[in-house]
């Protein structure tokens, strides 16, 4: 590593690492998640000149942000995300998804015999439509329905509406600061987001089970796996990329790797995979079993992935999806699936693409290794960045391709 002599005298600010970082050559910073950098030049957006431990080097942009200390705002940004849901248009987006509400809505109806009876807590219930369905279908004794946005107001008056009041109660609360009247059968919560973890609402859930279900209750979604696979992104390419080539009869390539840079930098939510862009079969990565998950785990998760590839084509990146499973309260009942990959109906998720710098042609038969993580950023709380690491046809650790995709801060 490089020491102090080629620095010049400037005001150095100070960043912390979101994730590990492992040098390549002497000219570059290894440094681990919590890590705390002093950052004396940002030379380029991907590439900054820092300060660790005594010594200098260059880090990736995107494995950094400022500390806390440095920041005013909510790390949890409640303000924006209560305020988010607290209008209809996320609401109309979640409710207009028939796979996803119908999934729910069977889930409930297969169980409706065993809940007869039950008390449930729906966490972060939105307009209330899985309370109502439990309310309509399964008679069970209570309904908690919790809402911290201004939405729930609206709740109350729909659970009035379809003749839900003598079952459900609305809390419009938090669920960290909630107070119920007793613990739970059964806690619903639809906290699922883009890659399964973004926003974090799942850190809420897992406290509300905590703290207010039963020893030996249940818990729906049971359990939750995210899935990857290596694809094409032909057109994305395209239209992100390649387009520079040729702008109305005019050469404007210079502007290509700008355009790698600000396009590929981040992942593309929303992005609906064909299923015949797949290189390989996917692979279950990251599987979360709800019942025995800690807040503590979903801090860093990591997976690791092989596949060997199927078809020869263009290697543009990865693309991710969930699924969600829901046990069923009778023992030998049937176990339900909420799958949001290419295969099955789609979803108001769609799926999320990682493009990687550059395409690699690829043939039948190539084997990719590598990895999968998710590290939550340590001062924004419902982001995270996603690190993958990959190789193709090669054991050579010397040849690990690492790139980092920050979910957005």
């Amino acid at each position: 590593m490089l020491e102090n002599e080629s620095v010049e005298s400037r005001e150095a600010e100070e960043f912390i690492g979101l994730a590990d970082f492992v040098a390549e050559g002497g000219e570059q910073l290894s440094f681990s998640v919590g890590d705390k950098l002093l950052v004396h030049d940002k030379s380029s957006e991907v590439w900054w000149w820092a300060e660790f431990q005594g010594h200098f080097g260059y880090v990736p942009s995107s494995y950094l942000n400022q500390t806390p200390e440095d920041l005013e705002e909510d790390a949890w940004q409640d303000d924006e995300y209560f305020e988010n849901y607290g209008t209809l248009r996320l609401h109309l987006e979640m409710l207009a998804d028939k796979a996803r509400t119908e999934t729910y809505r069977q889930v409930i109806l297969s169980n409706s015999a065993t809940l007869r009876g039950r008390i449930i807590l729906d966490v972060g219930c939105g307009t209330g439509v899985l309370s109502l369905f439990c309310a309509t279908l399964s008679q069970p004794a209570a309904v908690y329905a919790v809402e911290a946005s201004s939405m729930a107001e609206h709740t109350q008056q729909l659970v009035q509406q379809n003749g839900g009041e003598e079952i459900i109660t609305v809390f419009q609360e938090r669920v960290e600061n909630l107070t119920l009247p007793a613990k739970v059968d059964v806690l619903l919560s639809e906290w699922m987001g883009n890659c399964l973890l973004f926003e974090f609402m799942l850190e809420s859930v897992l406290l509300a089970r905590d703290r207010w279900l039963k020893k030996g209750g249940m818990m729906w979604p049971s359990s939750a796996c995210l899935t990857v696979v290596p694809c094409q992104a032909f057109s994305d390419y395209r239209k992100k990329v390649e387009f520079w080539d040729n702008t109305y009869g005019l050469n404007f390539s210079y502007l290509k790797s700008l355009a790698q840079k600000e396009f590929l930098s981040k992942p593309k939510f929303s992005h609906h995979l064909l299923p015949e862009d797949c290189l390989s079969s996917p692979a279950d990565v990251i599987t979360l079993d709800l019942l025995t998950i800690q807040v503590s785990d979903i801090e860093r998760l990591r997976g690791e992935f092989r596949f060997t590839v199927e078809k020869s084509g263009m290697f543009h990146g990865f693309t991710a999806w969930f699924s969600a499973y829901f046990l069923s309260l009778e023992e030998h009942g049937q176990t339900i699936q909420l799958n949001t990959g290419p295969h099955s109906e789609l979803t108001h998720w769609k799926q999320t693409l990682f493009m990687l710098d550059a395409p690699v042609s690829i043939e039948k038969g190539d084997v990719i290794t590598g990895s999968l993580c998710l590290q939550r950023n340590p001062v924004w709380r419902r982001h995270l960045s996603i690190i993958f690491s990959w190789n193709i046809n090669s054991t050579d650790a010397s040849k690990i391709h690492t790139k980092c995709f920050p979910m957005w801060r």
